[in-house]
């Protein structure tokens, strides 16, 4: 074989090069020496994944050869660079007090330093010995004076200016100050300098690459069509222009991962009640909605919770303190709901507590308020919101949540079409095992608690409560059909949708959990 079918086969690997890999042994080329991953990607303008993923590539084809040589180099952080031009903290100190200011208050008003660096100036100033206190006669004011060695540099100064010196040579990879460089009494005012914030930085700088022999040799051959540019997009100019007939187009590779992009986007916990409302209004449901802020009245009695139930309590819920509503329900429902407590739980109803204001414990005051204000025959009601629970937050408790409530009324709805519905809403959030389990609550009755599968736990979870609500609530607020109720903590759903076991998580808005989540969960 001749050189000339040498050259050729070495420009057909040319055509097989990424344009990435033609751009590091460019830059490997032109250094001619062993460059750092940092280095390639400033000298190609390639992102540093790219570099990364054109170096795998190269070292498979043995064009270039790489070391580990593990350094860390130390540079001038933002704060260091201006401390550079003004001076350090307790240096500005020196300079206040050479100009006649004597005390804190009368540096402060000199404008050297400011407030939150006139304490760190001090302990600074008098560790390097360059001030000391002294107190005037006749006198409780102590003034700052300046001692013989306030006209020397500190060691940090001295390494600041040092690291300067390099930064403004930083084009020559050889300039750089590794850690190890330092000596032990620059090592002692880096880590002086590491305690401030900004004033230093420290990078690693471990893989090497440097252009081996078969490398050099493909480029020798390859520099007369390296240099050629190429286009990477056929754009409409150059089709109009008949342009593209003479220009040479790289290759692409259609299996590269492409670069990530997190664009703005709902929170997961808003697409999931998004989805939930969907749901729901899919099964013939409509949604309401309603205040916060309730009375005692409604958020309690209505339900026949009886006055002294310990949910009632203020460690168990959040009372808005000197509110109190004098008009908060016509005066049958009020006669009629008194009847019905003393008649059921044997004590004397008061109307004060009634009165008394609270932020909702669940979101059952906006659907019995519907039911109260519409008293409709049959009908397909649910609700979305915020509820209040004054307990400790932990793992698995918040004292504020979504709660997901419902109700359906109609004449001849019974348990088994309330279990029914509930099989078919998890059905359709993915959710396929499912039990109820009997319990008991002061508004329902029959009451049950609905329960589901959790596979990741390998144990059944506890989700909501539901039931059909009492003759004690219906019948004094005019409502003469059946009325099948639930309601579900929206957090739960979600720790399970993602996977969760700390429902804290949902509120951290930590940046990698939150752009890890895919849009559809399901």
């Amino acid at each position: 074989m001749n050189n000339d079918d040498n050259n050729n086969d070495h420009v057909n690997n040319n055509n097989r090069l990424h344009p990435i890999e033609n751009s590091i042994l460019r830059a490997l080329s032109k250094s001619g020496r062993w460059m750092s991953i940092e280095d390639l990607v400033d000298s190609t303008n390639q992102s540093i994944d790219q570099v990364r993923r054109g170096i795998e590539w190269l070292k498979f084809k043995n064009l270039i050869s790489l070391k580990d040589r593990s350094s860390v180099i130390v540079s001038l952080g933002q704060n260091g660079q201006k401390a550079v031009v003004e001076g350090l903290p307790e240096w500005r100190l020196v300079n206040a007090v050479r100009q006649g200011s004597k005390t804190p208050a009368s540096i402060l008003e000199s404008g050297l330093l400011k407030p939150n660096e006139i304490n760190a100036a001090i302990a600074a100033a008098k560790r390097n010995q360059w001030i000391e206190f002294k107190q005037v006669e006749s006198s409780n004011i102590r003034i700052i004076v300046l001692t013989t060695l306030a006209d020397n540099l500190s060691d940090e100064e001295k390494l600041l200016q040092k690291l300067s010196r390099w930064q403004k040579n930083n084009d020559d990879d050889n300039n750089n100050i590794l850690s190890s460089d330092l000596e032990p009494g620059e090592r002692q005012s880096f880590n002086l300098l590491k305690g401030r914030p900004e004033y230093v930085t420290e990078r690693e700088k471990s893989l090497e690459v440097i252009l081996s022999e078969k490398g050099k040799e493909l480029l020798l051959a390859l520099t007369p069509t390296m240099d050629v540019e190429t286009e990477r997009q056929l754009t409409s100019q150059l089709i109009t222009s008949g342009k593209w007939k003479d220009v040479k187009f790289s290759s692409l590779d259609v299996v590269a991962p492409v670069l990530l992009k997190y664009p703005g986007r709902k929170h997961p916990l808003t697409d999931l009640i998004d989805e939930v409302k969907e749901i729901f209004v899919g099964l013939g449901f409509t949604e309401i909605d309603g205040p916060m802020v309730q009375t005692s009245f409604w958020n309690f009695d209505v339900l026949f919770t009886p006055q002294d139930h310990p949910a009632r309590e203020m460690q168990d819920t959040f009372y808005i303190s000197d509110i109190k509503h004098n008009v908060f329900a016509n005066p049958s429902q009020i006669k009629k709901i008194s009847r019905i407590h003393e008649k059921g739980w044997k004590y004397k109803w008061s109307v004060e507590d009634a009165r008394r204001t609270v932020l909702r414990t669940h979101t059952t005051p906006v659907t019995i308020r519907y039911l109260a204000d519409t008293k409709p025959t049959s009908a397909r009601i649910f609700s979305i919101g915020r509820v209040f629970r004054n307990e400790k937050v932990s793992y698995k408790h918040l004292a504020e949540f979504n709660q997901v409530e419902g109700i359906l009324t109609g004449k001849h709805v019974t348990l088994r079409d309330l279990m029914g519905l509930q099989k078919e809403f998890y059905r359709m959030l993915g959710i396929s095992k499912i039990k109820f389990w009997p319990t008991f609550f002061p508004y329902t009755e029959p009451s049950l608690q609905s329960v589901i599968y959790n596979d990741v736990l390998d144990k059944w979870v506890e989700m909501g409560g539901m039931g059909i609500l009492r003759p004690e609530v219906t019948e004094p607020l005019g409502i003469k059909n059946p009325v099948l109720a639930w309601g579900v903590g929206l957090e739960r759903i979600a720790m399970l949708r993602f996977g969760l076991n700390d429902v804290r998580e949902l509120y951290d808005n930590k940046l990698s959990w939150l752009r890890s989540l895919t849009r559809c969960q399901l």
